[in-house]
């Protein structure tokens, strides 16, 4: 009865398709926002003075908007499936940890401020994400995409990014175009996937320092990478051998992974790692049976559960004397065909810099 009074009386203006509890809900809290009731000689009246600033009032009714932090919104751990609308004044949305599937075109649009927007451990799908749902946010750096059930790199990714999180989905290819005059991005996180083949599509990523792709499938190391990485992480494929010049044409390379792979002596090209910009290598886990050349100059190096029977000194020094020796700090040998009975004297001079050595 009263529902139908209230639609006569017009103050319900929306329809009962169109009502569930959260639109509802944030009616009623807007119509309190937009009117005040006072007391003027025992008649009241609407007053258009809004009860609460804006900064209250546009914060939608399933998130957080903390008055200490005006331009975050907090919508994460409360089970969402939908994107809330995103209000304008909004530079951080975190959205972590609900059930998502998808993104619907618009929710960002009237956000153009965004820098970051969290979005992992939920349950999107490529199929249910706008191809012009980011496109609209030039100022967006960061996009936390992972622990989802993404099938591909999202469309219409801002030139804006610097950091972009896609790991743990399903993604199988990377098209040569998904990532094309993101200039800035540098650091991208693809790990733990199904990746086969990455071809050219981050090598045009002019600043990319950071790169992981650990847990993928790929066969062999990918060789249109940009010049300018620094981290290299492509521990858990099933890689069996490195180009000889890899490392070489990447003199900023500093940190290289390849363990748990299928890497053997035939694989690895004599001097491959021996090079002087190189400071740790991980090439545990694999199939080596001798230890590869490397620069004086490398720090760590991991070696551990490979089929290595003999400790070369002249894999680390070529020069043994006062002036001539090896940087290195940490060498890690376990679970090898050697014992200390193996190491020659020379190594306490080659190695004098060596804090730990484990065999």
């Amino acid at each position: 009865m009263w529902i139908k009074f209230l639609l006569w009386a017009g103050l319900v203006h929306f329809s009962f398709a169109q009502s569930d509890s959260i639109s509802w809900l944030n009616y009623l809290r807007s119509r309190s926002y937009r009117y005040r009731y006072v007391s003027n000689h025992g008649d009241y009246y609407a007053s258009l003075q809004a009860q609460h600033d804006t900064e209250a009032q546009d914060c939608p009714l399933e998130c957080e908007c903390p008055p200490a932090y005006p331009n975050a919104m907090y919508c994460h751990n409360r089970n969402l499936q939908h994107v809330p609308f995103v209000p304008s004044r909004m530079k951080y949305v975190y959205l972590q940890n609900n059930r998502i599937t998808g993104i619907t075109d618009g929710v960002f649009d009237n956000a153009t401020e965004l820098v970051w927007i969290i979005l992992h451990m939920n349950q999107l799908k490529s199929d249910k994400i706008s191809s012009k749902v980011f496109a609209k946010l030039p100022k967006l750096e960061r996009l936390f995409l992972q622990h989802n059930k993404l099938e591909q790199v999202p469309e219409g990714l801002p030139h804006s990014l610097q950091d972009l999180r896609l790991d743990h989905n399903a993604i199988t290819t990377v098209p040569p175009g998904s990532l094309r005059g993101i200039n800035n991005l540098t650091a991208l996180r693809l790990h733990y996937n199904a990746i086969q083949e990455l071809g050219g599509a981050v090598e045009s990523l002019a600043s990319l320092s950071f790169l992981d792709l650990r847990g993928n499938q790929l066969s062999k190391v990918p060789k249109q990478l940009p010049t300018k990485l620094s981290q290299l992480y492509l521990d858990n494929n099933l890689i069996s051998s490195v180009p000889v010049d890899f490392v070489k044409k990447r003199p900023e390379l500093r940190f290289m992974r390849l363990s748990h792979n299928r890497l053997t002596d035939a694989g690895v090209p004599p001097n491959t790692f021996n090079v002087s910009t190189l400071t740790e290598l991980d090439l545990s886990h694999n199939k080596l049976e001798k230890i590869p050349a490397i620069s004086t100059s490398l720090q760590n190096l991991y070696l551990q559960a490979n089929r290595i029977k003999e400790f070369s000194i002249s894999s680390f020094c070529q020069v043994i004397n006062v002036d001539n020796y090896s940087n290195l700090q940490v060498l890690r040998l376990e679970g090898n065909k050697i014992s200390p009975r193996d190491v020659p004297p020379e190594a306490l001079l080659c190695l004098r810099k060596a804090t730990s050595i484990n065999l």
